[in-house]
C-alpha cells in the first residue's frame, strides 16, 4: 500500500528535521550554550516531540518562502533558506532551551548561536530536506534535489 502524497510529505519532512536538528542542536546546546549532556538529552527529547509537530508546517513555510522570494541565484537561495529557517525555528528553539533547564543567559547564548546556525545551516538543511523528500518520491518547490538552486 502506497502512502498518499500528504502522508509522504509529513513523514519526509519529519524524518529530515529530526535527523538534521537532533545532531546540530545538540552540539549547539552542549558547546555553545554550555548545557550539560543531561540537559541536552532533555531538550533533544522535547525537541523531537516538537519537531514531529512542526516539521510539516516548516516544510510548507519553506515552500511558501521559496515560491514567494523565487530565488534565482545561489546567493538568493542561500538567503531564502537561511531566512526561512531563522524566522521559523529560533522562537521554537528558545522554548526548548528553557524547557530543557537553561537559565536566561544560557538561553540567550544558545538562541544567538542557534540563530547563526540557522543562517549557516539554512541551505544545507534545504538541500537535505529536498534529498529526503526525493527519497519519498516528492519534488521540491521547483528545484531538483541536491541542486544549489539558481
Amino acid at each position: 500500500m502506497r502512502l498518499s502524497e500528504t502522508a509522504r510529505s509529513f513523514v519526509a519532512d519529519t524524518v529530515a528535521l529530526i535527523l538534521f536538528f537532533t545532531v546540530t542542536s545538540g552540539l549547539n546546546e552542549r558547546f555553545v550554550a554550555g548545557m550539560e549532556w543531561g540537559e541536552v538529552a532533555v531538550s533533544r527529547s522535547l525537541g523531537a516531540v516538537l519537531m514531529v509537530l512542526t516539521a510539516r508546517p516548516y516544510g510548507l513555510w519553506r515552500n511558501w518562502v521559496m515560491r514567494r522570494l523565487d530565488p534565482r541565484t545561489r546567493v538568493g537561495t542561500l538567503l531564502a533558506d537561511g531566512a526561512a529557517l531563522l524566522l521559523f525555528q529560533v522562537p521554537i528553539y528558545v522554548v526548548i532551551l528553557f524547557a530543557g533547564g537553561a537559565d536566561v543567559p544560557a538561553a540567550l547564548r544558545g538562541a544567538a548561536g542557534f540563530a547563526v546556525l540557522m543562517l549557516v545551516l539554512g541551505r544545507p538543511y534545504g538541500l537535505w530536506l529536498e534529498w529526503v523528500r526525493a527519497r519519498f518520491g516528492l519534488a521540491g518547490p521547483g528545484q531538483k534535489p541536491m541542486s544549489l538552486g539558481g
